[in-house]
């Protein structure tokens, strides 16, 4: 994909206004991937009589099942829906509730249901991978919304719920709706954010900001240890979330630990971008960004190299400014860490769904329209991937049931959104995700090609099991692409973001961890997983202690700022920036 896919127009762009019209409408999912992919499965399923006799038997298997079970359920005697079953049970009906008639009934005809759509949908000769992938995705959303235990007059465990309580759930439940309805109106965020305010019960890790761009706030951090290792700490976090999950609650702040454990911590803040900055590209976020905050750590603690670390796309905007810096033989790194970060897009997980021609060009005409992607849109699309967990679950709780889910750190900074500028995302779309181009050689900085295979520098990537934004296999393939001789690569329980915000002590977190040389014979991901030695607990102390062997030594901790050099202290931490809605 070429620049051109996303210059500014000239003149008034009809095609794309239109987009951007259809984009309200279909709740910005793109209709032509779905149906091409619906044409593909339906045509290459017309020329499989083999396959439709298969689904033929089974839908008269399955009918045949749900009849019988029907006939014994009538008898009044409780009865499971997984009784018999050869499909495993599905969590949602295992109470004992669902065991009574006719409610078992629905949820046996549900999982039979499941059973034969799942099957119709794949196994089919000729239909291409990702249209396959797209189809079982549409249809998960529409068996997610299908569920019987969604409903009041078909969730038995509802209905007894709202017995017992004499309706009074459901009236809590139409209060929680009028209340949501009308912060949604005037952009407030959710009942009990409140309660962590920024600077106060989250963000709350004393420091200064030493320096503000038209981009980024950097916040040096005071230390609390009468010595510090010598390296000091420059964090990357991703500009799409507010940097402070990597400072939240003093339990599980990974700032809070990492000063604490005597590091000099750096912590980039990003401006949350209005229609102002629509132009604002992935150089600026390069230049204005990675570098200028690696200028001032290097003025601020001079003569001393850097750890620098990155979270999601922070880590890939810190992996292409680690490149540029390989390529100018620029040596201020000490490491490179990468917390759940991709630089091979070519697997790029579920969210391979919203990244295709026809939704990108669709996505693209919104954001042009407004100059900015809204946080909710992006919300919207990480909620589609677990639509049971975080959309349909949600929803009965509040809204039926009339409960409201405790806030919690975690919770309360994920509706703390923030925008992404029309050129960068853009850019950021169709050059790494759709085109891959960094890890094919194919990525300008400032018009100059870099290549990962210059990072020569000691390495620490870390992935999750469960993670759908940043598949761990996808974050492996960064040992294919880079030249460090000291490469470790941890896998962590948890998600996205549980994983990586997992606290110092946690008993019901486990890892993996293995390093490797150049000289070492390259392994497969599941030969890795296979070799690597397993531990129990949280992985920060593990990483803690890989910083400390790659540091040279404990030394006065550094001035706050250094004026003299045109970092004089700005503010006192967390800034502006992170405030900023």
């Amino acid at each position: 994909m070429t620049t051109k896919s996303y210059q500014a127009p000239t003149g008034i762009d009809f095609d794309r206004e239109f987009r951007a019209q259809l984009a309200q409408m279909t709740s910005g999912l793109a209709p032509t991937a779905f149906t091409s992919a619906f044409a593909d499965w339906a045509m290459h399923l017309a020329q499989a009589p083999a396959k439709q006799n298969e689904l033929q038997q089974l839908a008269l298997k399955q009918a045949q099942d749900t009849w019988t079970f029907a006939l014994r359920a009538l008898s009044g005697e409780p009865l499971s829906p997984a009784e018999g079953s050869a499909t495993p049970a599905d969590r949602r009906f295992q109470a004992d509730a669902w065991s009574g008639f006719p409610f078992n009934v629905y949820a046996r005809a549900y999982q039979n249901n499941v059973t034969l759509m799942k099957e119709a949908a794949t196994d089919v000769s000729g239909v291409s991978d990702y249209h396959e992938q797209l189809i079982e995705f549409a249809l998960r959303m529409l068996l997610d919304a299908s569920s019987p235990a969604n409903y009041l007059a078909s969730n038995p465990e509802l209905l007894a719920l709202t017995k017992d309580e004499q309706g009074q759930n459901l009236l809590r439940g139409l209060q929680n709706w009028t209340d949501d309805v009308q912060r949604t109106l005037k952009g407030a965020p959710p009942p009990g954010a409140e309660e962590f305010e920024v600077g106060k019960q989250v963000a709350a890790t004393p420091g200064k900001v030493v320096l503000r761009n038209d981009l980024i706030e950097l916040i040096q951090y005071s230390p609390t240890t009468p010595d510090v290792h010598a390296e000091p700490i420059l964090i990357v976090p991703a500009w799409i979330m507010k940097y402070y999950i990597l400072d939240l609650s003093a339990r599980n702040s990974l700032v809070k630990y990492l000063v604490d454990q005597g590091h000099t911590v750096f912590m980039m803040s990003w401006k949350n971008p209005d229609e102002s900055d629509r132009d604002t590209g992935m150089d600026a976020y390069v230049e204005q960004g990675f570098m200028a905050a690696l200028d001032a750590v290097s003025a601020i603690v001079p003569q001393r190299k850097v750890h620098a670390v990155g979270y999601c796309i922070g880590g890939t905007l810190l992996a292409i400014g680690a490149a540029v810096l390989g390529r100018k033989r620029d040596e201020r790194l000490a490491s490179v860490t990468m917390f759940a970060a991709q630089t091979d897009f070519s697997e790029p997980g579920e969210l391979s769904f919203f990244i295709n021609p026809s939704q990108l060009a669709l996505l693209e005409a919104t954001m042009h329209q407004k100059g900015v992607l809204e946080s909710k849109q992006m919300g919207g699309a990480f909620a589609l991937l677990r639509s049971q967990d975080l959309v349909w679950q949600p929803l009965v709780n509040n809204y039926i049931k009339g409960q409201r889910d405790r806030m919690i750190d975690l919770m309360a900074w994920n509706a703390d959104g923030t925008r992404m500028p029309w050129r960068m995302h853009s850019e950021y779309l169709y050059r790494l995700y759709l085109d891959n181009e960094l890890a094919t050689n194919r990525f300008p900085v400032a018009g100059t090609l870099v290549r990962l295979s210059d990072i020569r520098v000691p390495m620490f990537l870390v992935g999750t099991e469960a993670d759908h934004v940043a598949p761990w296999k996808s974050v492996y393939k960064t040992d294919n692409l880079v030249r460090s001789d000291d490469f470790t690569f941890l896998l962590t329980a948890g998600g996205h973001n549980a994983g990586i915000i997992c606290g110092p002590v946690n008993p019901k977190r486990h890892y993996r961890m293995k390093t490797r040389r150049l000289a070492d014979p390259h392994l497969a991901p599941d030969e890795w997983f296979e070799e690597a030695p397993r531990s129990e607990g949280a992985w920060w102390p593990a990483w803690q202690r890989w910083l400390a062997e790659h540091s040279s030594g404990r030394v006065k901790p550094p001035t706050m700022g250094a004026a003299k050099q045109g970092y004089k202290v700005l503010d006192e931490a967390p800034g502006q920036y992170v405030r900023q809605r």
